[in-house]
């Protein structure tokens, strides 16, 4: 809070300035530093781990204050942005030594995670995306848009949940979520739970026009709202040039395979679940790509898969003539490698921001497309042609930089050095006048070393007194009498100035100061230049980034022998011969890994699998629908041979865990995840169900897991693959045409368990669990026991047979005959109520979630 006794001048225009930005760390100029005061003067210093110090100590109320250098702001202003807070930065926009009195500050940029600019190559490899939502109360839907403001991209969609716009901002990974004024609550509610900062609606957001040619390919005034509430607040928060923008295009999540954000997850499709990063993804197998524009293109890619299979084909077409193509696809790698990020480097040079060596690398990078073009000109039989359309040289941009910028250019652009020789008359006279004047500098300190016999006399030179003479008290009695005019006296010398001197200091001194004005006026002439083709150099960047992720795939299927899989009718086999799953296969190695299979022809839509525990049932699984997903970025894939429909969607239930934040046990997060699969899978989706109805009762797990089964075979007809530990329900293929037993391979040798990882047709024969937690270094003691328990309880196990009623199949569990029991099994009561109530459920007009309520209220009522 601002302190009892009178504030100054300069502390009044700080609190004039943080009112506009009371969720902001203002950080506010003084001379070579960034001061901040009070609440954020604390909160920065114990975030950054800064010294607290005060100003007006004496005051009864001092002011709290730290302060950053500005020249390393920008590491403190990444760490703040890192933690989820935003930096306004205010700069002195007046010079505080031409000005009398208090020097003018503004605001030049607000920092937020959403508007951070990559400056790290790790980071240069991943989009940085802002997202604004706004609610459309009339239709409950939401307007939904994201952008890189480093890129310029813009992309707009209706979603019509808030399941759709949470997944939406997770895939993307946003950083920073803006809302308009229409706000709906329930969705704040749940974001609050996920790691995103929420910008709140902001007046002006609303009063702020926007630019037509941005949003004129938009098709609906619900999508120009939802890219005008973004790009209002790009502009509010940026307050520079962002001519760099693309216009906003509108795009429909069911145009691409869907897959939730869990899903992703699950499969380790950007983040590995053991290490949080990159490493052991497909994202790291398949990213072969010499170019940042490449990368961030390869993951967009992979968050999106095709639906369309003739795009997928036109990939497929061009990766197929890069792999048949080996010399020239080297050769196009050595030139790739060569090419900056020509995207945001279009970027910095919209916001003002680029300089001598940025202009020097897209010059460099400008200089491959030539070669780069002819390499595909070279191997195109028609499948390049739309990309060449775009991939044209720039000779008069690159003939600009080359006869201008310093190869050798500093990187400030104020300071000089940064313009060739030769490129401008005026600023040559201003060189040559100074490089002459400088020797004409040494050459009259050797002639006054001469004249006056004093061998250490110097020429000097400081900012504030400019050239002198400079003698040591030793030698000032054999100097002349009034051969020089005395400046200033040292300790131990005395300085003198001579009217030649001066004339060739003003000489030097103008030369100098209208040589650095004219630099920096040519080169923002050249930089304006080079912003008139921002729009080519969105374009070149785009048809680049595409030809190295194609690379990268021909890369990959070379390396690790992958096939072109053939796409067919929706209803049509699925058929992968010797499939490999691509990530463990790279981990491990081609020798050690195991292919498997997947062959699901027209009437089959389940394949139920049942195995040890670690025998690769999970592993398996993944690695079908990790193929489907290469297939349907375009990529090959890793079989013998690939016949594959195209899937809209992938639901995975893989993997337990607990959902804390909102009090879900795994149990529940299980049933809700499997729900979703159940109410949205279409007969063209992929579903991935691993050991459904574990966290509950045995019999409360069979029954779910059989409900299920049935449920999908009967009502979604998706292609299913699910693993059990229910070998009681692998009856149910004698009775489900669409569904066909496989298991996984183990055999006991000398009572040693040896798993085969290979899949083999029809059920397995037990689990092996006791043999599994021998594996895991289980006491021996403990083992035997439970041995003996097992033996027991195998002997005492209620069969399972068949029964059908109105033609679907069933499962009914039929007690053994016990003839001592101390307690009385509910099934041998043919008058409770329960069981009555239990045998008039229609499970089959039930949900799972339905099946599951109704089990926990039969369970209160015992």
């Amino acid at each position: 809070m601002p302190q009892k006794t009178k504030h100054t001048p300069m502390m009044e225009q700080y609190f004039s300035i943080k009112k506009d930005y009371p969720d902001a760390f203002l950080f506010y100029r003084l001379g070579d530093f960034y001061e901040m005061f009070y609440e954020d003067a604390i909160e920065v210093s114990q975030l950054l781990e800064l010294t607290l110090t005060a100003r007006n100590k004496n005051a009864d109320d001092p002011i709290p204050m730290c302060g950053i250098p500005h020249h390393a702001a920008q590491g403190y202003i990444d760490t703040l942005i890192d933690k989820g807070y935003k930096v306004a930065v205010c700069e002195q926009v007046e010079d505080p030594r031409t000005t009398k009195g208090m020097v003018k500050r503004e605001v030049v940029q607000l920092v937020t995670p959403g508007t951070r600019l990559a400056n790290s190559e790790g980071a240069s490899r991943e989009n940085n995306y802002l997202t604004g939502i706004i609610y459309l109360e009339d239709k409950k839907q939401y307007s939904f848009s994201y952008a890189d403001l480093s890129t310029g991209e813009i992309k707009v969609a209706i979603l019509r949940s808030i399941d759709s716009v949470i997944n939406e901002c997770e895939s993307l990974g946003t950083k920073e979520i803006v809302f308009g004024s229409e706000i709906n609550q329930e969705l704040i509610n749940r974001l609050e739970h996920h790691n995103i900062l929420i910008s709140r609606h902001i007046k002006e957001l609303s009063e702020l026009s926007v630019s037509n040619e941005l949003t004129e390919e938009l098709e609906s005034s619900d999508l120009i709202k939802g890219a005008n509430v973004l790009i209002s607040y790009l502009n509010i928060t940026q307050k520079r040039s962002l001519d760099h923008l693309q216009k906003a295009m509108s795009y429909q999540p069911e145009h691409f395979l869907k897959m939730d954000y869990y899903s992703k997850y699950n499969l380790e499709i950007a983040q590995s679940i053991r290490t949080k990063d990159r490493k052991g993804t497909l994202l790291w197998l398949l990213d072969e790509t010499n170019t940042a524009m490449g990368a961030r293109l390869l993951k967009q890619w992979l968050d999106r898969p095709l639906v369309e299979k003739e795009i997928i084909e036109e990939r497929q077409d061009r990766v197929e003539s890069l792999l048949n193509a080996f010399f020239e696809r080297m050769d196009l790698k050595e030139r790739l490698k060569k090419v900056y990020d020509l995207e945001r480097l279009a970027g910095r040079v919209a916001f003002g921001s680029v300089n001598g060596r940025d202009l020097i690398q897209l010059k460099t990078s400008l200089n491959q497309v030539p070669g780069i073009r002819e390499v595909i000109e070279g191997i195109n039989q028609g499948q390049w042609d739309t990309l060449l359309e775009d991939l044209v040289p720039a000779y008069s941009l690159v003939g600009l930089i080359e006869e201008a910028i310093n190869e050798e250019a500093p990187l400030s652009i104020t300071e000089g050095n940064v313009i060739k020789d030769g490129y401008n008359e005026q600023l040559d006279k201003y060189r040559d006048a100074m490089k002459n004047g400088k020797q004409w500098i040494a050459e009259l300190e050797s002639k006054e070393r001469e004249a006056t016999g004093i061998k250490t006399l110097k020429i000097k030179f400081n900012r504030v007194f400019g050239y002198f003479i400079e003698i040591t008290k030793s030698n000032i009695a054999a100097l002349p009498e009034g051969r020089y005019e005395r400046k200033q006296t040292l300790a131990n010398a005395e300085r003198y100035i001579t009217p030649e001197l001066k004339e060739i200091e003003t000489l030097i001194l103008e030369s100098e100061e209208k040589s650095q004005d004219l630099e920096y006026q040519l080169f923002l002439e050249i930089r304006e230049e080079v912003k008139k083709e921002i729009d080519f150099l969105q374009k070149l960047a785009k048809s680049i980034a595409s030809l190295d992720v194609l690379k990268s795939f021909a890369d990959i299927s070379e390396s690790y022998h992958y096939v072109r899989p053939e796409l067919v009718n929706d209803k049509e086999n699925l058929e992968l011969i010797e499939g490999r799953h691509p990530v463990v296969e790279k981990v491990l190695g081609s020798q050690e890994y195991v292919p498997n299979s997947v062959i699901m022809d027209q009437e089959t839509s389940i394949l139920l699998i049942t195995g040890p525990n670690m025998s690769g049932k999970s592993t398996y699984m993944r690695q079908l629908a990790l193929t489907v997903i290469m297939a349907q970025i375009g990529c090959f894939v890793p079989c013998e041979k690939a016949v594959m429909p195209i899937f809209d969607q992938i639901f995975t239930r893989i993997g337990a865990s607990d959902d804390l934040i909102s009090g879900q046990s795994t149990f529940m997060v299980e049933m809700m995840e499997a729900n979703q699969a159940l109410t949205y899978a279409t007969s063209k989706s992929l579903i991935l169900f691993d050991e459904i109805g574990r966290g509950t009762a045995t019999y409360d797990g069979m029954a779910l897991a059989q409900g299920i089964i049935e449920y999908i075979h009967e009502k979604v007809k998706a292609k299913t693959l699910f693993s059990t530990h229910y070998h009681e329900i692998t009856v149910l293929e004698e009775v489900l045409s669409g569904l066909k037993n496989i298991h996984v391979g183990a055999v006991e040798e000398d009572g040693e368990l040896v798993f085969l990882h290979k899949m083999m047709e029809g059920s397995a024969d037990k689990s092996y669990g006791i043999h599994v937690a021998k594996l895991a270094g289980l006491p021996d003691e403990l083992l035997d026991r439970s041995s003996d328990i097992l033996a027991h309880l195998e002997s005492e196990t209620p069969e399972m047979t068949l029964q059908t009623t109105d033609s679907v199949p069933k499962v009914e569990v039929v007690e053994a005959v016990v003839e001592e029991t101390e307690q009385l099994s509910l099934f041998a009561q043919e008058d409770n109520p329960v069981l009555k109530e239990l045998k008039e459920l229609n499970l089959l007009e039930m949900t799972p979630m339905a099946a599951l309520n109704c089990l926990f209220q039969l369970q209160k009522k015992l």
